[in-house]
């Protein structure tokens, strides 16, 4: 509001001095994986497919803006289109996200390229409530109900920090301008004693199968007895 009448009074040539007010923000509460994809379960392909994209870290108005143009399908790569208050990024999406894609692509006989591919802002966020609400009368699990859209994204940078503890990776994952709204999420993490540590262990006899198990995901550990161990958090 005050945005607005600043604007007014410029153009009516208003003198007037906008007044200084301290925004108090809300706690970040970040959902587990399990729960939010709870809700996503309940959802038709179209919005399986928008939230499962949401869960990279991308804003609701960054989803909406996605075109088939943005989309590599063949390297599972999207870029991302920001506002002015964002970074642009390419990212990296999940097998099961980008096979969703491909689908609704598919069965929609998507082809122009600059069409959007979902929904409003407004929209998207009235559906996951919808399909929220539908989660909580199957699970009858009432933390769904406190679970938002753009907690998504919250719950996207927090783990990512965990697994990566690279706090300018996430910057760029997450398109922040300023390093200081992604290091909120580096304090978040540390809170989260509940976090699994769990790990999934393979070992490389050869550079081939090494090389394999990097591209999955996989980080070095060790080498022994002639064989390189790798892990990646499940």
């Amino acid at each position: 509001m005050l945005s607005a009448y600043q604007h007014y009074c410029l153009a009516n040539k208003i003198t007037w001095v906008q007044p200084r007010i301290k925004c108090q923000s809300a706690p970040i509460i970040v959902p587990t994986e399990e729960r939010i994809d709870k809700i996503i379960s309940r959802c038709t392909l179209k919005y399986i497919t928008t939230f499962q994209i949401s869960k990279h870290g991308l804003r609701p108005d960054e989803v909406s803006k996605i075109v088939l143009r943005d989309v590599d399908l063949q390297r599972g790569l999207l870029s991302v289109r920001t506002s002015k208050l964002g970074a642009e990024r390419t990212i990296k999406l999940k097998e099961y996200a980008n096979e969703n894609l491909r689908t609704y692509i598919q069965r929609n006989n998507i082809t122009r390229l600059d069409k959007p591919l979902f929904s409003k802002p407004s929209i998207l966020r009235d559906q996951w409530n919808t399909y929220r609400k539908r989660a909580y009368l199957n699970f009858r699990d009432q933390e769904l109900l406190k679970i938002r859209l753009y907690d998504l994204r919250h719950w996207f940078a927090t783990t990512e920090y965990l697994k990566c503890r690279d706090i300018f990776h996430v910057k760029y994952l997450m398109g922040h301008r300023d390093i200081k709204s992604t290091l909120i999420y580096m304090h978040i993490a540390q809170g989260l004693g509940n976090y699994s540590e769990d790990y999934s262990c393979k070992i490389a006899k050869s550079i081939d199968e090494a090389v394999k198990l990097v591209e999955q995901g996989f980080e070095f550990v060790t080498e022994m007895d002639g064989v390189k161990l790798f892990r990646k958090r499940k």
